[in-house]
């Protein structure tokens, strides 16, 4: 597998479709290569956008993407349940970013706009940041989001960011729809804490 073929910048759309993904994940469990490929070039945008979010830097970024798709080409064989393979595939890639940003000792995050931090659905804690779309209010929320832990980072990221619905995230983080619940708001409240360093 070429790593041209992983890091081109393709375009598509999000999902080859059912049956097509079955067959080429069959055929790449196998170990052909063209057919992973396949696979990985509709959703290289994706994927990239999300590394993109997390370490706030793009070539870490493509070097989370790469070393994803590293892994996910050699443990494609060991893939069992089929039907997961985009949460899969956001697993490995969520954890080769948190790897990365641990290897590196820096925190790389990207910028999350007062839009995209307000309306949330939740306690409405951010509701408040919604009327102040400057600069600096913009910038207060990105010190603080740069001082949480890296998963709760890509916790946050995979929902505010993302957009993905709870379900998938506790597909992608491993855990119950109860615990991603759980674990988002101890996110949010985390958030709210760094907030308050910030403004001091």
């Amino acid at each position: 597998m070429s790593q041209a073929g992983m890091l081109t910048g393709r375009t598509g759309a999000e999902s080859v479709g059912t049956v097509g993904d079955a067959r080429l994940l069959e055929r790449a469990a196998a170990g052909d290569a063209d057919a992973f490929d396949a696979l990985l070039g509709p959703r290289l945008d994706r994927l990239y956008r999300m590394a993109v979010a997390i370490t706030r830097n793009e070539a870490d970024a493509r070097d989370a993407v790469q070393e994803a798709c590293v892994l996910a080409w050699r443990e494609v064989p060991r893939l069992r349940d089929r039907d997961r393979f985009d949460a899969w595939l956001s697993q490995i890639l969520v954890n080769a970013c948190r790897s990365l940003l641990r290897r590196q000792r820096r925190v790389r995050v990207r910028e999350i706009d007062v839009d995209t931090m307000a309306g949330d659905g939740g306690d409405g804690s951010y509701a408040t940041h919604a009327a102040h779309e400057d600069v600096p209010e913009t910038d207060l929320i990105q010190r603080a989001f740069e001082r949480l832990d890296p998963a709760v980072r890509s916790l946050l990221v995979l929902h505010y960011v993302e957009e993905r619905p709870l379900a998938e995230i506790g597909r992608i983080m491993g855990s119950p729809v109860g615990t991603i619940k759980w674990r988002l708001s101890n996110a949010r409240r985390a958030l709210d804490r760094a907030l308050e360093v910030e403004r001091r």
